[in-house]
C-alpha cells in the first residue's frame, strides 16, 4: 500500500499578478512554486494552509479558496504526494522573504513556466481561468513526467477543506 503525504500549496493574487516564491532550500530547491508545505497532525488542510502562506512569506488571509487537487508520484518512491490547492485575492501582512522562500509578484503574462516544476505548465491555466481542476502526475527523477492525467472538476463536487 502507497503512504500519502498530505500537503498545502497557496497562490496569492491580483487581478494581473501572481505572488510565487524561491525555494531557498529543500525539495525543489531553486523553483519558483506557491506557498505550503506538510499538514501537521491535529491541523486541518485549511489551518495548515494559512500556516505554511504566514510562516514562507509574512502574509495572512482567512479566505481561500479551493481550486485544485494535484497527486504526485515520483519513480521508486512509495509516497504519493497529496497536494491541495489554494488561491486567494484577499491578504495582509507584510510581504517578507523567510529562510524557506524569496517571494516575487509575476505578471499573469510573465510567469517563469522555464523555473517551475513541469507539471505547472499543464494546470496553472486552469486556476488562471478559475477552474477547479483535479490531476495526476507521475515522474521520473525531478525534471521529468512520464505519465499524467488532468481534468477540470465540477464545482458541485468539490467541496471546501
Amino acid at each position: 500500500m502507497t503512504a500519502r503525504k498530505l500537503l498545502s500549496l497557496v497562490f496569492v493574487r491580483k487581478p494581473k499578478e501572481i505572488l510565487l516564491g524561491l525555494k531557498k532550500r529543500g525539495f525543489g530547491l531553486g523553483k519558483w512554486n506557491g506557498f505550503g508545505g506538510k499538514i501537521e497532525p491535529n491541523e486541518s488542510i485549511l489551518q495548515g494552509a494559512v500556516r505554511e502562506l504566514n510562516e514562507e512569506c509574512g502574509l495572512t488571509t482567512n479566505d481561500l479558496y479551493r481550486i485544485g487537487f494535484l497527486e504526485f508520484e515520483f519513480e521508486g518512491d512509495p509516497t504519493l504526494l497529496e497536494v491541495h490547492v489554494f488561491e486567494t485575492y484577499k491578504y495582509h501582512g507584510e510581504l517578507t522573504e523567510s529562510e524557506e522562500m524569496r517571494p516575487q509578484w509575476y505578471d499573469l503574462k510573465s510567469i517563469p513556466f522555464e523555473k517551475m516544476w513541469p507539471d505547472d505548465a499543464y494546470w496553472f491555466p486552469y486556476m488562471l481561468r478559475d477552474e477547479p481542476f483535479k490531476g495526476y502526475f507521475l515522474y521520473r527523477g525531478l525534471d521529468n513526467i512520464i505519465k499524467y492525467k488532468l481534468e477540470k472538476l465540477d464545482l458541485s463536487k468539490f467541496k471546501d477543506a
